[in-house]
């Protein structure tokens, strides 16, 4: 059986110690569409040393950017084919800005596992602290296991956020590169769906998709320059639910509303009749 939610709930997956440089931070803002306009101060705070700050979808990568084998889906209880996997939901909550460069520790452990019908649905929490113990962030994960369901597991809990009845506060238009999946593949993601094309036909695309994390981390960028000045500094958590595929190369429609002191987003592709791309997404200032 592929998924025993009794093993997997629960299982411990390890520690992994890691450690970033300011080389890493700038290799990840550049993957995720930083540094357009190279002469601008704003963008310079992504792509120059001088006063190089950090978004927070870093955290997504830190731990691991010396990683050159595609991932596996194998835990206690977890038996999963990779062609079938998608990345269902992401959320990071920042105990304080994430600093330039650093040595940490991740511990991650399967907290649960959901019974789609005819997916399932695994959820990884990850909590990473520096050195002395401090915590630095939570990273919270969720993976869309394609015809894994079935197993009699419970549907998990409904998180639907509830939208304001007006026109977004504003809408940003982002672009992507069409050779986006394959810089944002150096900051350790490797998944062969992101650059080989007949892998990506095997499971069932046209052609490789954009990781669902380099959308993530493009849309905190727009969002934080848009509504935040450009510092992510002030950002405390970020989130969202992964809807739908990006083709690299294509642009995004981010829509924002400013609702009690919370930043709600969406995310579609306008190129192809506005299909949905990150839904539920929200951005927490400090």
């Amino acid at each position: 059986m592929p998924i025993d939610p009794a093993l997997a709930i629960g299982a411990d997956l390890g520690e992994v110690p890691f450690a970033w440089t300011p080389s890493d931070v700038l290799l990840y803002h550049l993957a995720v569409g930083a540094g357009a306009d190279p002469v601008s101060e704003r963008e310079l705070r992504y792509t120059y040393e001088r006063d190089l700050r950090v978004l927070p979808t870093f955290a997504t990568v830190a731990a691991n950017l010396r990683t050159f084998e595609p991932p596996k889906l194998k835990f206690p209880g977890v038996d999963i084919d990779l062609a079938k996997v998608l990345h269902g939901k992401q959320e990071i909550e920042l105990h304080r800005p994430i600093p330039v460069e650093g040595k940490a520790v991740a511990r991650t452990r399967i907290a649960d596992v959901f019974d789609k019908g005819k997916a399932a649905v695994l959820v990884q929490e990850t909590e990473v602290a520096d050195e002395s113990g401090a915590p630095l962030w939570t990273a919270r994960s969720s993976i869309f296991a394609r015809g894994e369901g079935g197993f009699g597991g419970e549907r998990g809990p409904s998180d639907k956020i509830e939208w304001p009845g007006r026109e977004p506060d504003a809408v940003l238009d982002v672009p992507t590169l069409p050779q986006q999946a394959l810089l944002y593949r150096l900051c350790g993601d490797r998944n062969p769906l992101h650059a080989d094309p007949e892998f990506a036909k095997a499971a069932g695309f046209d052609r490789p998709i954009l990781h669902g994390l380099c959308t993530y981390g493009v849309v905190a960028k727009a969002v934080v320059d848009a509504f935040l000045d450009g510092d992510p500094e002030r950002v405390s958590a970020f989130g969202t639910k992964f809807a739908g595929v990006v083709f690299p190369g294509e642009n995004l429609r981010v829509r924002v509303w400013h609702e009690n002191g919370r930043l709600l987003v969406t995310t579609t592709a306008p190129e192809r009749d506005d299909a949905p791309v990150l839904a539920d997404t929200v951005l927490t200032p400090r």
